[in-house]
């Protein structure tokens, strides 16, 4: 059976308060993997950071992003995966040259392994207003034990996850418990919850990105009232340009700036998301600061 791609589904339980989602990154994420070719144990741990900003950017209700960063003091120093609302999807990662995987390592390790000791940052970040930050602990060895205890702190929401990626796919499944409407009764509720988590959780890594959506959620909750939504298409898209690219040369100052010319004559930049190069002659960096001091 055909997997799902670069898709992301809602869905309800009609008879309860719960709600999911469910995506799947094929092209997009193939996409990302082909600018930054990795080892395969951080080509799946960054597969899950791009499931998870999907999953989370579904709670997005204007124009903006969610960005999902860790730091670590492990062989991966940052990792980092960004969803805006209209799903354009972007991640990379930055490995510690001071620490190098084991041949072991390159193939499997869990998060910690990989990213060691550090925090867990979720920002949201609108294109007008206030941009929101929110720190967790990586107190847990899997990606989804560290946002579900995001969720149980900042949402007070029950909230479970699930996230699989070998390279050529990437999954997750969230299901999250809401206030109580449909069902009043709290024991009614917990027992509801309990139910659903328990037939998610023998959801196997192989269904998680082998079955489409319909298929798999039929697979778990056969038995109960699930409506599926129309789904929204995710796409790889890096946000850099030229413009941005030459304001930010002007914010690193022009000391720095001029240091670049005087040892090559000109400045290159190269995104680091999708590997575009920005070429900057002595004339155009000096129209960058608006006079002709630059050398």
């Amino acid at each position: 059976m055909t997997p799902s791609n670069d898709l992301l589904h809602r869905f309800m339980f009609d008879e309860y308060d719960i709600r999911g989602d469910i995506v799947t990154l094929g092209d997009s994420y193939r996409e990302v993997m082909r600018n930054n070719p990795y080892a395969a144990s951080v080509k799946n741990l960054l597969g899950e950071f791009l499931a998870a900003a999907s999953l989370l950017s579904s709670t997005l209700k204007f124009d903006g992003m969610i960005i999902l960063q860790a730091r670590g003091n492990g062989p991966i120093s940052t990792i980092m995966a960004e969803c805006s609302n209209h799903k354009n999807l972007r991640g990379i990662v930055r490995l510690n040259p001071e620490q190098v995987l084991t041949e072991t390592q390159q193939q499997t390790a869990d998060m910690h392994t990989l990213l060691g000791e550090g925090v867990l940052a979720i920002t949201i970040e609108p294109k007008r207003g206030e941009r929101y930050q929110g720190i967790v602990p990586m107190d847990s060895d899997t990606l989804a034990g560290c946002l579900e205890h995001y969720f149980q702190q900042s949402e007070q929401l029950e909230t479970r996850l699930w996230f699989a990626a070998n390279g050529e796919y990437a999954s997750g499944l969230l299901l999250q418990a809401l206030p109580r409407q449909v069902n009043t009764s709290p024991e009614e509720n917990e027992d509801q919850w309990e139910t659903l988590s328990a037939l998610a959780g023998t959801l196997s890594t192989d269904e998680l990105l082998n079955l489409d959506h319909a298929s798999l959620l039929y697979r778990l909750f056969h038995e109960h009232q699930v409506r599926l939504f129309d789904p929204s298409r995710l796409n790889f898209s890096c946000s850099c340009s030229r413009e941005r690219t030459g304001n930010a040369l002007v914010s690193i100052g022009r000391e720095e700036v001029e240091t670049l010319l005087a040892e090559n004559g000109h400045v290159d930049v190269d995104c680091q998301f999708c590997n575009q190069h920005y070429h900057f002659d002595a004339a155009e960096v000096r129209a960058l600061f608006g006079d002709a001091t630059l050398h």
